[in-house]
């Protein structure tokens, strides 16, 4: 039997402590930031998320769901230039961590008076520049968008629950459309050592 990657082991015994002592998913998120870059600084998951499948097509390999907590962390693999849409997570709170290449984080903010769940006017606010150690913690309903970098990137996301049958919203600037549907399928998938 293999076992898990010693960094990510650590990383979830971090986080497994945090949720058991904080009862707010934002003060939790917040606490296990420095966890994340820690974990994001291990040459050891780098070394191995380089024979990682890439998660195009809608698709998040899940790493880990913690079975008292149901926190989950997820990984993706962007290919080069990878055009990701305008989303957000539904209730779920997220932490984003870029392990390599770059990409560009997006926020955007809804600019329409809200009157129709199936128009939504949004407008680009920010554009961070996600490098290898970079965290973002995007909160709940906050519209946001990764695009890929000139090369392949991979990323370690911690949600407070697991998506798959989450209802989150996906917007079209173009149309003003949004519509509601369930987060990128997840895929088990495992990091040993």
């Amino acid at each position: 039997m293999s076992r898990r990657l010693q960094a990510l082991q650590e990383f979830i015994d971090e986080v497994r402590a945090i949720w058991s002592r904080e009862s707010d998913n934002g003060i939790r998120m917040a606490a296990a930031k420095p966890a994340m870059e820690k974990l994001l600084a291990d040459a050891s998951l780098r070394k191995a998320s380089e024979e990682w499948p890439s998660t195009e097509g809608r698709k998040n390999l899940l790493l880990y769901v913690d079975p008292d907590h149901e926190f989950a962390i997820n990984a993706v693999v962007r290919v080069p230039g990878r055009k990701g849409n305008i989303h957000d997570h539904g209730p779920v709170w997220v932490m984003y961590g870029v392990l390599t290449g770059t990409e560009s984080l997006e926020r955007y903010e809804r600019i329409d008076d809200l009157s129709d769940e199936n128009v939504a006017q949004v407008k680009l606010i920010s554009i961070g520049n996600g490098v290898p150690g970079k965290v973002d913690i995007v909160a709940p309903m906050d519209i946001h968008s990764e695009k890929g970098g000139p090369t392949r990137s991979t990323a370690i996301i911690l949600r407070s629950a697991r998506l798959g049958e989450i209802m989150q919203g996906q917007y079209d600037p173009l149309t003003n459309a949004v519509r509601r549907g369930p987060g990128p399928a997840q895929i088990p998938f495992e990091v040993n050592a």
